[in-house]
């Protein structure tokens, strides 16, 4: 019996490659420290056909576990070149509705207005050792982690103004955040990175450290003009720092459906980026407003509302696109 040795590919340090699915490849080509050690060897018959340099065999999830192979978390960054369109309020719901369905879920707070670190219950001024000390003074960022009840933080304050100045200093600044993070990617299924709105080295370190991008849009025509520039933000990381970033996908936010403008907005997002726009809107909603008053999202103070009900539908969107191995 005709047997070849394959070893695992890895990209962009997780399983699986974007995607979906596991791949081997011919041992022959082995030459990069993204790819896994990991040597297999696998009967011809089971390959269903020639092996070769160019070959990829997948392999199903299910059999992740007979090979050991292990499961690493999915970094998304929330970002948008523009404030105040729910990206913060978007990351912690989304926290506690992963959270909620037994998905081990990250947030690290980037922004130094801390307000993920607020909405999840946390009091700012008292969260130390932060985002701060992980990025500045180099503190492992597993003892910068603060449990709670809507799922785990990395919390910050006002700490991280002006630390771009200080990352401006660092040797391999822009990769600071993903060699910290590299040891909790195991931890847990979903790391949220909150980004601060403006493109500085604070976001640069979040879009080089993530999978893929997750882009909040208020359905206004402003916010709309800018998805543009962000577009165009992207492909420069791509091209420069992060080659394998992907748009995780465009979510409407601030919805009206009473209002021609909101579906005139939401018509125009969905021309431009197509299948990339989620299927759930988060709808314009009182509920949602007044929850980071209270310290938790809304999924927490009104289950019920419109709010918490797109959220959670928001969620097992992301999830069906991303399953939990077996």
């Amino acid at each position: 019996m005709f047997h070849v040795k394959l070893v695992l590919i890895r990209r962009n340090g997780r399983y699986p490659p974007p995607k979906g699915g596991e791949y081997l490849q011919d041992s022959s080509e082995t030459s990069s420290q993204n790819r896994a050690q990991l040597s297999l060897c696998r009967d011809f018959g089971e390959a269903g056909g020639k092996v070769s340099r160019e070959t990829y065999i997948p392999i199903e999830k299910s059999r992740r576990s007979v090979y050991n192979i292990p499961v690493m978390g999915k970094v998304i960054a929330l970002f948008n070149q523009k404030g105040g369109v729910g990206k913060t309020t978007t990351c912690v719901n989304l926290c506690c509705a992963f959270t909620e369905a037994g998905r081990r879920t990250l947030v690290v707070d980037c922004d130094p207005q801390g307000q993920s670190t607020s909405g999840l219950g946390i009091a700012r001024q008292n969260a130390a050792p932060n985002t701060y000390h992980v990025l500045i003074e180099g503190v492992p960022a597993e003892k910068a982690v603060v449990s709670t009840p809507y799922g785990d933080v990395i919390p910050c304050n006002r700490d991280l103004f002006g630390s771009g100045i200080q990352l401006a200093e660092a040797e391999g600044r822009e990769t600071i955040l993903r060699e910290a993070l590299k040891p909790l990617r195991d931890k847990y299924d979903f790391i949220h990175i909150d980004c601060p709105a403006l493109l500085e080295l604070l976001t640069l370190n979040a879009l080089c450290a993530a999978d893929s991008v997750l882009i909040p849009v208020q359905c206004e025509y402003l916010a709309l003009e800018g998805l543009s520039e962000l577009m165009g933000t992207l492909r420069m990381i791509r091209r420069t720092l992060n080659p394998d970033l992907e748009v995780e996908g465009v979510v409407l936010t601030m919805y009206d459906g009473r209002t021609n403008l909101s579906m005139q907005v939401a018509n125009a997002v969905k021309k431009h980026m197509k299948q990339a726009v989620c299927k759930t809107a988060i709808p314009r909603s009182v509920r949602v407003s007044e929850a980071p008053s209270h310290g938790m999202p809304v999924l927490r103070t009104d289950r019920s509302s419109r709010g918490a009900i797109a959220y959670r539908l928001l969620a097992e969107e992301i999830m069906a696109k991303n399953p939990k191995p077996k």
